[in-house]
């Protein structure tokens, strides 16, 4: 169970459901990370930055952003993250579990994992790979939104955000997740 509760909407501040309803109006959802971050509109914006920086990343295709969030996602632990980005590459019409990564994949998952597992002494041939297929620019944009994504991973993990009912289909093993779920929810 989460440590923070979700928002109520019905009694938050004019500020929280005017971010709120801004939220649904442009992503169209509000997840269970998202009505936590609430309690703190600026928070919730730092995060939403992740959209930005795709944004500036749009010449780097969904499915390898998808690769790289995923990860990031997978190193910090993630369960939340790493089934929304399973989800995403799922409903992209791609099996998380049986993909054959392109050469661009392959250096954005190592860069993806390096970044978790130390951060400090990403191994020089994956930099030489990123300095010869992305400009400067790219490269900073792609470390800030590894970096927000590896905050929303530990923002999940530390507060420990309720699982997404709309996730669960899309969990590895899903049907043994179903069940954790179930049995966690009953405790």
């Amino acid at each position: 169970m989460s440590h923070i509760p979700q928002i109520d909407y019905a009694t938050s501040s004019e500020e929280i459901r005017a971010a709120h309803d801004e939220e649904v109006r442009a992503r169209g959802r509000m997840t269970n990370m998202k009505r936590t971050l609430l309690h703190s509109p600026v928070a919730h914006r730092v995060y939403a930055e992740w959209f930005t920086l795709r944004a500036e990343l749009s010449s780097i295709a969904d499915r390898s952003i998808f690769v790289f969030s995923h990860a990031i996602s997978e190193s910090a632990g993630s369960m939340i993250a790493i089934t929304f980005f399973r989800r995403a590459l799922i409903n992209a019409g791609f099996d998380p579990d049986d993909m054959i990564f392109s050469e661009e994949e392959i250096l954005l998952n190592a860069f993806g994992q390096a970044i978790v597992d130390g951060s400090n002494a990403i191994p020089t041939e994956i930099w030489t790979k990123l300095k010869h297929r992305y400009d400067a620019k790219t490269l900073v944009d792609l470390v800030a939104f590894a970096g927000i994504m590896l905050a929303t991973a530990v923002f999940n993990n530390v507060v420990d955000i309720d699982f997404d009912p709309e996730l669960e289909a899309f969990a590895k093993n899903a049907d043994q997740a179903s069940g954790e779920l179930a049995c966690a929810a009953i405790r």
